[in-house]
């Protein structure tokens, strides 16, 4: 029996805001007060609105606002506890603000030395923190309690790209000569921002290691270094044992968690096929492990009359899986989509073990608060977002067609009514879990795989099959036998690339999507949120929202010019749609391909003009001429003067300060190097600028150019290549 009698929300409510007719509030009420064991979902919502807040904001709030904040929300609310329409919204508030305190605090807690600037060769050790073999050889180390000297603070940690081979111990402590970068910075305005993901890493500098690294201490012990170690170790078997094609990297992403040794064109068939998803310790993983071990556990111990009559072995059971796939998540590394997996499984599981029965949608619910107060970068990362949505969607959408599916079962028997029921399920689970995580991929990738419908009908039961491989393989490692199980399972992660392979080269497998502005992505959410949430039929007033940020798509309109931050790279609109670009990495590239356009066939002309007559260039620089605008692209000292002579808006990779006052907007060496790369937007009158400073803030992770005793030209870059300026991972595409 509900404590407040229907309606009584709403009568509150009208009294409070001294509305004497107010009668669209009664039906609002009556569903608020019907649906009222569905508040606590609400939640996680709440505290990722607060997340959301702090990282919106263009400076570093004190920790003690967010602090404040939630004390002032929470004594609101014990003082207004006898009234709900009250306590509701200070019950919110409070929520909001303990998410907005949660990722105050994760800043501060992280914060660590950065690396200010470009370091040419240095003598680096460290410490060996983690080893993760690369693609094409050569492999990736991450340094900690570093000795090394700099210009500035020294990096707590650093990650170097290694070409040697040479067999690394984790916890050992090497020296290698080395080269090392900051943290890159957004290539774009609105890209994928690498020095926040480091920030929250603790990532202080990347680099690139030369010749072979000697080791100059012991290995050390701990917890996570030994699970490091184990994770390399089985990496490396998996991958002696396999074939190097990608059947050995697929198969230590799905034991291990480890995806950089994945070909790239392997990479890019699950992408474009819609099994990214796979490459993942996820939903799937988890969930087969534990259900294999489990029902080895209790069938094991059922085979044992005196055992099984006198003992709960059901719960005995459900403890080795809860350890299991604990354990499983730490050997992975505790990647976002893995914590969120343990912690459903763990729910369930637990519930096994208290004789109750698990509620999925408040699993979720839950799984989702304890990551977010945990880890509150999570929230703006693409794991988290298409991960929780996949989920979310999936409950919802078997809250409603489990009882229809299950009485069709009923009444349909024999093996051509089990394949169609098992057909339907994966039909609508990759439906509903593609259709919850498109808007989100759009955003973070700008791509839409197609057929992924067919691709994880046929991949997934091939996924189910290896999964009791990969356990029988981990069980055989410490007796050399391993290859008894790892063999088979290359069979299955074979015909699982097979799929990818092939769904990824049908026609128009994945399409490229346009921008989609942060408010769209917001009022998709919010929307899906109500949708989900809600049982009534008032949840269908979220698709408004929903289908409000889906077209918010069409309103996004890219950038005319290009800049990277050292005025290197510059990329131009062409009348086709196209992107020109002159020169620049295939992180640049990619990036601004995705946010801008593709890249235009032709080439950027040395001398003479473009195929569409917008731009001509000569030896000191380029002319870019596009509805009324004239925009001069400065390359040489010698081209200062004829560019600030005629254009209306000047680019210039040379410094250029106040020597050229006749145009309306002047872009220099010095302006990149301050505010980073540059998005312009180009008017007859002038150009609308979105530079990477402005769109980052103030914030702890963002670009502050030092100035030097000396005012010295800035340095040439270090020759280190790029690292992945997008979420390239099968960790960051996850979608189950």
């Amino acid at each position: 029996m509900a404590i407040f009698p229907p309606n009584r929300i709403g009568f509150a409510l009208v009294q409070w805001l001294g509305w004497a007719r107010a009668p669209f509030l009664w039906s609002w009420s009556a569903n608020l007060e019907a649906e009222r064991e569905r508040w606590p979902l609400w939640l996680p919502v709440l505290l990722g609105a607060g997340i959301s807040l702090y990282f919106s904001l263009p400076f570093e709030p004190p920790v003690w606002v967010g602090a404040m904040a939630v004390v002032l929300a929470a004594a609101g609310g014990w003082a207004t506890r006898g009234r709900m329409a009250a306590l509701l919204p200070l019950v919110g508030a409070a929520a909001l603000a303990a998410g907005f305190f949660a990722a105050e605090l994760r800043a501060a807690l992280v914060a660590a030395p950065v690396l200010e600037r470009p370091c040419g060769k240095v003598r680096l050790a460290g410490k060996v923190e983690e080893v993760e073999p690369l693609a094409g050889g050569g492999q990736r180390v991450t340094l900690t309690d570093l000795a090394v000297e700099v210009d500035g603070p020294r990096p707590g940690k650093v990650r170097i790209k290694l070409k040697s081979d040479a067999p690394i111990r984790v916890g050992s402590r090497i020296a290698i000569p080395a080269v090392m970068l900051p943290p890159p910075q957004p290539a774009a305005p609105g890209a994928f921002d690498f020095a926040r993901q480091a920030w929250f890493s603790g990532l202080g500098a990347i680099g690139t290691g030369f010749g072979d690294p000697e080791v100059v201490g012991e290995a050390e012990e701990g917890v996570m270094l030994t699970l490091n170690d184990l994770r390399h170790r089985i990496t490396l078997r998996i991958l002696a044992a396999l074939p190097a094609d990608g059947t050995g990297a697929v198969a230590a992403a799905l034991v291990a968690g480890e995806t950089a040794a994945i070909p790239k064109n392997v990479l890019d068939d699950y992408r474009d096929s819609g099994l990214a998803h796979i490459l993942s310790i996820s939903g799937l993983h988890m969930s087969l492990a534990a259900g294999l071990v489990f029902f080895v556990v209790r069938g094991g111990l059922a085979l044992f009359p005196s055992v099984a009559l006198r003992h709960p072995i059901k719960k005995w059971a459900a403890l080795v899986a809860l350890f299991t796939t604990f354990f499983y998540m730490l050997l992975a590394g505790a990647p976002v989509p893995a914590q969120r997996s343990f912690l459903m499984t763990g729910i369930v599981l637990v519930a096994v073990l208290l004789d109750r029965v698990a509620l999925s949608m408040r699993m979720v619910a839950w799984a989702a608060a304890c990551v977010l107060l945990l880890a509150p970068d999570a929230l703006v990362g693409p794991s988290f977002q298409m991960s929780f949505a996949a989920v979310a969607a999936l409950v919802a959408a078997y809250e409603l067609a489990t009882p229809r599916m299950a009485a069709w079962r009923a009444e349909n028997r024999g093996i051509a009514a089990g394949a169609a029921y098992y057909l339907a399920g994966v039909v609508l689970s990759t439906l509903v879990a593609g259709s919850a995580t498109a808007l989100y991929g759009a955003y973070h990738f700008n791509r839409f795989a197609v057929w992924s419908v067919v691709s994880n009908a046929l991949a997934v039961p091939l996924s189910g099959l290896a999964m009791p491989f990969a356990v029988g393989g981990l069980l055989l490692m410490p007796f050399g036998l391993e290859q008894w199980a790892l063999i088979p399972m290359g069979w299955c992660v074979a015909a699982i690339n097979w799929v990818a392979h092939l769904v990824a080269h049908w026609p128009a497998a994945a399409i490229t999507l346009p921008v989609l502005p942060l408010w769209g992505m917001v009022a998709f959410t919010l929307g899906g949120c109500w949708l989900v949430i809600w049982r009534r039929s008032w949840r269908l007033l979220g698709l408004l929202p929903m289908v409000v940020g889906i077209a918010s798509m069409a309103l996004h309109h890219p950038p005319d010019l290009l800049v990277d931050s050292r005025g290197y790279a510059m990329g131009v609109r062409t009348a086709e749609g196209s992107l020109l670009v002159n020169r620049g990495g295939h992180i640049v590239r990619e990036t601004w391909g995705r946010r801008a356009g593709p890249e235009a066939r032709e080439r950027w002309p040395k001398q003479g003009r473009s195929r569409d007559g917008r731009l001509s260039c000569d030896s000191l620089g380029c002319v870019y001429r596009v509805d009324g605008a004239l925009v001069s692209l400065v390359k040489e000292d010698g081209g200062i003067d004829p560019a600030c002579a005629g254009a209306g808006v000047v680019v210039s990779a040379v410094p250029i300060r106040h020597a050229c006052r006749g145009p309306m907007l002047v872009v220099d060496r010095f302006d990149l190097w301050r505010r980073g790369a540059h998005a312009l937007w180009l008017t007859g009158t002038g150009a609308r600028v979105e530079t990477v400073a402005e769109w980052q803030g103030d914030r702890p992770w963002a670009h502050k150019p030092h100035r030097r005793k000396k005012p010295v030209q800035q340095p040439a870059p270090v020759p280190v290549e790029e690292p992945a300026a997008e979420p390239a991972s099968a960790e960051d595409s996850e979608q189950d």
